[in-house]
């Protein structure tokens, strides 16, 4: 679990929009999502939520194909990551495959379906991504 102090924020990077999560206080929440208007301007509007938050380090999830290689989406993926370490915070990058499927897993068993469905999807995800990139440290 990572420590009380540590206030981590996890990107779900997709072509239209990115889902936002953050950890705080050792509990993992969907924020919001982002619609894409370009690197410079999305990593601008992330830098000014993860100052107020005081965001310590930054999981973005890596959307890899399912041979293991880096294709289109992986390379976006990196730009936002890239982009945010140059603002001082520590980038680090998840495995995001069938990130999407467990989030939607999760949305219907919440029972949540249509509009309010699509409009949470990138957030969980982002929630996935981010929940398994702690795992990943206590291993």
């Amino acid at each position: 679990m990572p420590e009380k102090r540590e206030t981590l924020l996890s990107l779900d990077v997709g072509t239209k929009t990115i889902g936002v999560a953050i950890c705080e206080g050792g509990v993992v929440l969907p924020v919001f999502t982002l619609a894409r208007a370009s690197v410079a301007r999305d990593t601008a509007r992330l830098k000014e939520f993860a100052e107020a938050r005081t965001v310590t380090a930054v999981i973005v999830g890596l959307p890899y194909e399912l041979d293991g290689s880096e294709g289109r989406s992986a390379r976006l993926a990196r730009q936002i990551g890239g982009a945010m370490a140059l603002f001082g915070l520590p980038v680090h990058y998840q495995d995001e495959r069938f990130t999407t499927v467990e989030a939607l897993d999760r949305l219907g068993s919440a029972g949540v379906f249509g509009v309010r469905r699509k409009a949470a999807v990138d957030q969980v995800a982002a929630c996935v991504i981010l929940e398994e990139w702690i795992k990943s440290r206590r291993a």
